[in-house]
């Protein structure tokens, strides 16, 4: 009997039926193996017996929480007082080539009306209580940037541009303290500043990197970006040895960690936990981090460091010359066989160049036998040098290397802008810069000039100006900063509250009583 075409016999339906339900049961078995493992989408029965993760480190998984952890203590947040013509548009962080009288791109970002308003109100960025716009005189405003401890005993590091216009310093530390800080020293032409806390420590702090980082290696960022204290960021070092023309020593660690407005002054940290630079500056058409941002050196940070804390100043060596780039015609001209070093243009009559026997039209090529790459390196190896130090410079002249050795001198106009030149304590909020008379061109030999008169200070409301020359003070002649320090210590120490100075004026001369109490 022919069967139709596709009809199943009995037997074939039950064997199928067989098949079926052994398909079945091995389903049902497979998904309780999965029960447990995976989320799988068999609906909310199995979803709710799968329990999260707990958050750890995984062995090997790359983290920087550990770095963080010992690192973050030391870096604090920086507040300043200062009159509210002279906040910072960027709340301490130097920006180039922004837009707009914001520093944020266009006409206010955080101005009245913008629909940010209300976060830089809140965060300390234009158009809040800290800066706002329309201001009136003798009102003060709040400035703020980033610092780092770099001793138990409360030193701190932060740059010269987040304090340089203030009064009233506060250092707010990450456990939530606020401590009350004094300037010990500026130096404005690398933008660092030294301060001291008033408080005893002991005090976290972080150590300088002594080993420059390579180019690709990771960074970690710590600050006070808008006033959101404690933030971290990473990246990598992006390139080294930057000049972007924001003083006659540029030699910036360039990084593509987010830096903000508000990160200045903070630490940049490589993987060991040492502070390889001090972030300062941003490249951005907007005011925000566009993965350009450029920190200050270690070893710049150390040298010009150690000198704040000693004497509160920096002093730079000097030769006396004028110079500028070989650039490759000049190279030529000269007979080098490429443009390096840097070629004299003039020598000053009675510096140590000149008597050195410099003369113009010679190319200094090497220092003590450290190649010379350009006009820029040089500055920076002569200023980094003490003064009273002794150099062999390596200069090409008539087609062939002739040695010159000379004895640096003073760099003139070297000042001490510091609101309180005493790392022990002694001048207190005089509101004074200062500089010897004898570094500054027509005051003299004598005394001590007063480069700047902080706003609102003792020094304005009693009369001192700009110009002016301390002769004496308490009856001592004085030469320079650190002896004004010196007599304030010892007026102290005597128990009288108001150091006398005689100065001397474009009206002649005067005497001014100063509180140190």
């Amino acid at each position: 009997m022919d069967r139709q075409a596709g009809a199943a016999s009995p037997r074939t339906n039950r064997r199928k039926s067989l098949l079926l339900g052994a398909v079945a049961l091995a389903a049902l078995g497979t998904a309780g193996v999965l029960q447990g493992m995976v989320a799988p989408p068999y609906g909310p029965a199995y979803a709710q017996q799968i329990a999260p993760a707990p958050a750890v480190t995984v062995p090997g998984q790359a983290s920087f929480a550990d770095l963080v952890d010992r690192v973050k203590p030391a870096v604090v947040s920086v507040q300043v007082k200062v009159a509210i013509d002279n906040v910072r548009n960027d709340s301490g962080m130097q920006q180039f080539g922004g837009q707009g009288d914001d520093g944020f791109g266009g006409p206010g970002m955080g101005g009245p009306g913008n629909p940010f308003e209300q976060f830089f109100r809140r965060f300390g960025g234009e158009g809040g209580p800290q800066g706002g716009r329309g201001a009136q005189p003798r009102r003060f405003g709040e400035a703020q940037g980033s610092g780092f401890f770099i001793s138990q005993d409360g030193y701190v590091v932060t740059n010269n541009h987040v304090v340089e216009k203030g009064t009233d310093i506060h250092v707010k530390m990450d456990d939530g303290r606020s401590l009350t800080a004094k300037v010990i020293g500026t130096d404005p032409k690398t933008d660092l500043a030294l301060l001291k806390v008033n408080e005893d420590g002991p005090f976290p702090y972080v150590p300088l990197a002594g080993v420059a980082p390579r180019v690709g290696d990771w960074v970690v960022a710590v600050g006070n970006p808008f006033g959101l204290g404690g933030t971290v960021t990473a990246g990598i070092v992006s390139a080294r040895g930057r000049d972007i023309g924001a003083g006659p020593y540029d030699d910036f660690i360039q990084v593509d960690a987010p830096i903000n407005k508000g990160n200045s002054g903070g630490p940049t940290f490589n993987l060991s936990g040492q502070v390889v630079g001090v972030n300062t500056a941003i490249a951005s058409p907007s005011g925000g981090n566009v993965g350009i941002a450029f920190a200050i050196p270690s070893e710049t940070v150390q040298s010009v460091v150690e000198q704040l804390k000693d004497k509160g100043t920096v002093s730079r060596g000097y030769i006396g010359v004028q110079i500028q780039p070989v650039t490759a015609d000049i190279a030529a001209s000269l007979g080098l066989d490429k443009p390096e070093g840097a070629i004299v243009a003039r020598v000053e009559d009675t510096g140590p160049a000149a008597k050195a026997g410099l003369k113009a039209g010679d190319a200094i090529v090497a220092i003590d036998g450290k190649p010379v790459s350009d006009a820029r390196a040089l500055s920076r190896e002569i200023a980094g040098h003490a003064p009273g130090s002794k150099l062999n410079l390596s200069v090409w002249r008539d087609g062939k290397t002739e040695k010159v050795a000379l004895t640096l001198a003073t760099m003139p106009g070297e000042k001490t802008a510091a609101l309180d030149t005493d790392a022990a304590g002694g001048q207190g909020k005089l509101g004074l810069q200062l500089a010897p008379a004898a570094s500054v061109g027509g005051a003299g030999k004598d005394g001590v000039v007063v480069m700047g008169v902080q706003p609102g200070s003792p020094a304005e409301e009693r009369g001192l100006k700009t110009g002016d020359v301390i002769v004496e003070a308490s009856g001592r002649k004085v030469e320079r900063p650190a002896d004004i320090t010196k007599v304030i210590a010892e007026v102290k120490k005597e128990g009288r509250k108001a150091v006398l100075f005689r100065l001397k004026t474009e009206d002649g001369s005067r005497f001014v009583a100063l509180p140190v109490a």
